[in-house]
């Protein structure tokens, strides 16, 4: 039997088929919000720790300057009294963590007493939501005023390395605002661009010119480029090593500060590969080697096609079908810098 979805939220436990998809929760209700999955038979959450970290720090980014995307239906500005003290702070962070903690461990022991199908593992979405009602009681401890939904669901993992098995991606559409936040409301925000979606692709990519790539809609985006030799300015790695670097584009930029994105780094570092935050240009895209997208469900899948439109001001000009594309394929196989990153990551989550 396959988990349809299981949801703590308001106190209580829904059940399928009574759980709404992960997709329409999220849209219908505002909040700060991450997603991992559990691995090994489900003994275990991935990389749960960095996800409450971001969780944590989302939180804070919108209560403190886009309250809006945390409670619904907000009348008047947050009391300056609920506001999280400035960082470091962990008193908020270790509060924060506790609250979605007990949470989990009231829906997720349910979901794992159900069958599942071989392979399958368990997505786990945690939401922490402003209280509306609340506010008007809350007396300095913003923690009174939030609360946590958490959403679990059946869980495929994707199989690295299969031939047909790559992303197809395309260049649709602008950068999100306050990205180093994850909210719930970008899954709204973000339904517009998919009248833009080319046939077959299997994500979006954000550009504010049409040019410099920024990330996917749900991941973030990196590329394996040929080195500029006249740029000698890497974050890691020794140019006399390889002859590549891997670039992505900087959270200042307007990117979310993946789990997995900064997984990448460090296996960068501890491996000698060069990498550079630098969003990777289109226009040089004859020098990209290899591409891949990275989530915490996905973990890293390789691109084997990237679409990107002849004309930036024709997405908004023109119906899908008459958009003219141009178009770059990769090899078949995850190139070597790709399968090395995603083998030492791999080996640092246990699989």
């Amino acid at each position: 039997m396959t988990i349809t979805g299981f949801l703590y939220s308001n106190g209580m436990i829904f059940y399928p088929p009574d759980t709404p998809p992960i997709s329409t929760f999220l849209e219908s209700n505002p909040g700060a919000y991450t997603t991992t999955r559990t691995h090994n038979n489900t003994s275990s959450l991935l990389f749960w720790d960095r996800h409450l970290q971001r969780l944590s720090n989302s939180v804070k980014i919108l209560l403190t300057s886009n309250p809006q995307f945390l409670f619904k239906s907000l009348n008047s500005t947050i009391n300056p009294l609920l506001t999280p003290p400035p960082p470091p702070n962990p008193m908020w962070e270790s509060t924060i963590k506790s609250l979605v903690n007990e949470t989990v461990n009231k829906v997720l022991p349910v979901a794992l007493r159900e069958t599942r199908n071989e392979g399958e593992e368990l997505a786990v979405t945690a939401l922490v939501t402003g209280n509306t009602e609340n506010l008007s009681e809350v007396k300095g401890n913003v923690y009174e005023a939030l609360d946590v939904h958490v959403h679990v669901g059946s869980h495929v993992p994707h199989v690295f390395g299969v031939k047909g098995n790559g992303a197809r991606v395309a260049v649709v559409g602008p950068g999100r605002d306050i990205a180093e936040a994850k909210y719930s409301d970008w899954v709204r925000l973000r339904k517009p661009l998919e009248k833009l979606r080319p046939p077959s692709v299997t994500e979006l990519l954000l550009s504010k010119d049409g040019d410099r790539i920024l990330e996917g809609c749900v991941t973030n985006f990196f590329v394996v480029c040929r080195k500029d030799d006249r740029n000698e300015k890497y974050l890691g790695g020794n140019e006399n090593t390889f002859p590549y670097e891997v670039q992505t584009a900087p959270i200042v930029d307007g990117v979310l500060p993946g789990v997995i994105r900064q997984l990448v780094f460090e296996v960068c570092l501890s491996k000698g590969i060069p990498f550079r935050e630098v969003a990777p240009s289109w226009s040089e895209h004859e020098f990209w080697q290899e591409a891949f997208i990275t989530s915490s469900l996905r973990i890293i899948q390789r691109v084997e096609k990237i679409q990107a439109p002849s004309s930036w001001q024709s997405l908004e000009l023109k119906a899908l079908k008459e958009i003219s594309w141009e178009e770059k394929q990769f090899e078949e196989d995850p190139g070597m810098i790709t399968a090395l990153i995603q083998k030492e990551i791999m080996e640092k989550a246990g699989l």
